[in-house]
């Protein structure tokens, strides 16, 4: 079964921690969340969250299929300050490991590298595009590129979850899943 992280921060915003883990783990996945403290999260909109682990404690030895980073502002900077999850997501790339982002965590991304080369999106205006040379901010509801996969925001996240889980599962698994959705 593959495994996905999904870290957890102080005023992450709660839709897409949610849709996240709620679409990866109807799509068989074994999602663990991670918080970069013990305790309850609070999200971007007040609602609690509880984490699986810390973050340091899931990062410690293990590398996942993916780390799938959900937005908000807040957690998205307090996440980008934390110097061994840039260097887990740096390693996560190398390891040739997918990792995904949406709405504000993008700006992590850049932090740690990632964005070099590759076309990606995220929340409008969250990220100054001159700040990455080498990539193309697309705007697109969900880009994929090298690895990574990128996506808007509040709106876009279930369409990002799906993305990933196609990625992981294959195009049959997220069928079956969007279906049970009933989204059409």
């Amino acid at each position: 079964m593959k495994r996905v992280l999904v870290p957890l921060a102080a005023g992450c915003e709660e839709l897409e921690a949610v849709t996240l883990v709620d679409i990866l783990r109807r799509g068989g996945l074994q999602v663990t969340t991670a918080s970069l403290e013990a305790g309850p999260v609070t999200a971007s909109r007040g609602v609690i969250l509880v984490a699986d682990m810390v973050l340091q404690n899931a990062m410690n030895g293990n590398l996942f299929d993916l780390v799938a980073i959900p937005g908000g502002m807040e957690g998205s900077l307090a996440l980008m300050e934390c110097e061994p999850f840039l260097a887990y997501l740096r390693r996560m790339a190398q390891e040739g490991k997918r990792v995904g982002a949406i709405c504000a965590a993008p700006m992590i991304l850049g932090k740690a590298g990632l964005l070099d080369g590759i076309r990606f999106t995220a929340y409008p205006g969250v990220l100054e595009t001159n700040q990455f040379p080498n990539a193309t901010y697309t705007g697109t509801a969900v880009e994929e590129d090298n690895g990574i996969t990128t996506s808007r925001g509040p709106g876009t996240a279930l369409d990002f979850a799906l993305a990933l889980l196609e990625t992981l599962e294959g195009k049959e698994t997220r069928n079956v899943v969007e279906k049970q959705l009933v989204r059409s």
